[in-house]
């Protein structure tokens, strides 16, 4: 007897902080809306959370420097982050989506992946099923979210993306290569801005172009990403949906737009991501014992640095000052960053231990 084929479904809800905002407070309804740093009139040095689609018409972007998104849209709402708020309602959701999954896998705080392959039978009984997760969301978050089914988890994540906002697409097995053919290989996960660039090169601009190259000469470019990307393009992806028992680790991490070496605008990038984190190890009553910091040059070099701390903590002011201890190494004059990405573990959840938010 062959084994059951999988189903996976990507739930991704639709611009989720400027989404919970609107409907908070509905006078903001219909207007370009903008969650992140405070733009300080066209001055602010700090970065763009989430933008609304109203917002998204202008040009913003999330991970968008926010003196940039002013430029761009300077009549929209600026509002600050709320991550207690968001934290609350991701939970609300995911308890939500929990229910509907034989494994389920957390990506973030507003996706997530499904694997319904014993709930279901067919890709007509997953539509069923998808469009039931969707009106329990709306029903009980006031939220739209997309949702992709596919074969595997690439598939479904990048069918996800396909009608947004509040879009359902199904792509069976049999139609995977020819839905993926046409898109930018941008598409593909785990290919960036510059890999992008190094496949134009090539004339690889489509994942359909991608598909038709000669994997060898893939290996010979891009290493072991080379012959990932060739499966990819195919459609194929045989990871797992992996169940999770609780929250091991949540980070943060931006792209900059342009490669930077000013340190100081890569401090206050930094302090954002800090906060943020903090604010929802907060929300979920947690404390952290670890802090990890991780930077990309602009030749894609990665490095990551770690401390642990003596005693547990959910203080903003000491993951700040930890995060900036460990990645003034990596500031190096001749050398530009891409990315810079902040990750808390080591939880605990209990406030009976001694911890660092509290001694002296």
């Amino acid at each position: 007897m062959s084994e059951r084929k999988r189903i996976i479904l990507h739930v991704d809800m639709d611009h989720f902080f400027t989404a919970i905002e609107e409907r908070e407070n509905s006078e903001i309804r219909g207007k370009p809306v903008i969650v992140g740093a405070d733009p300080k009139d066209g001055k602010g040095r700090g970065v763009v959370s989430t933008a609304n689609y109203e917002a998204r018409k202008f040009g913003v972007r999330s991970a968008m420097p926010i003196s940039r998104a002013w430029k761009l849209c300077p009549e929209a709402v600026y509002l600050p982050v709320n991550y207690k708020l968001y934290a609350a309602v991701s939970e609300r959701i995911i308890n939500i989506l929990r229910k509907y999954a034989d494994k389920f896998e957390q990506w973030g705080i507003d996706e997530a992946f499904l694997d319904v392959t014993a709930n279901v039978s067919n890709y007509d009984e997953a539509e069923t099923w998808a469009r039931k997760i969707k009106k329990d969301i709306l029903n009980q978050t006031g939220l739209t979210c997309s949702v992709g089914i596919g074969p595997n988890k690439l598939v479904a994540k990048i069918a996800s993306d396909f009608q947004k906002p509040d879009g359902l697409t199904i792509v069976r097995e049999e139609q995977a290569e020819e839905f993926l053919n046409p898109l930018p290989v941008r598409k593909l996960l785990w290919v960036g801005r510059k890999t992008e660039e190094r496949l134009a090169v090539l004339g690889i601009r489509t994942i359909g172009e991608l598909a038709r190259h000669e994997p060898s000469s893939l290996v010979d470019v891009f290493s072991g990403m080379g012959s990932q990307m060739a499966l990819m393009a195919h459609g194929i992806d045989r990871s797992e949906v992996e169940q999770r028992e609780g929250i091991k680790s949540t980070s943060r991490d931006v792209t900059f737009q342009q490669d930077t070496s000013d340190f100081d605008f890569v401090l206050k990038v930094l302090d954002d991501l800090s906060e943020h984190l903090q604010k929802d190890a907060v929300g979920h009553g947690l404390f952290f014992r670890t802090v990890t910091v991780r930077v990309r040059y602009e030749n894609f070099e990665t490095h990551t640095h770690s401390k642990t701390l003596p005693l547990i903590t959910n203080n903003l002011l000491e993951l700040k000052r930890t995060a900036r201890e460990l990645i003034q190494p990596y500031f190096k004059p001749d050398r530009k960053i891409r990315l810079i990405g902040v990750r808390v573990s080591n939880f605990m959840s209990t406030e009976k231990q001694k911890t660092l938010s509290n001694v002296g």
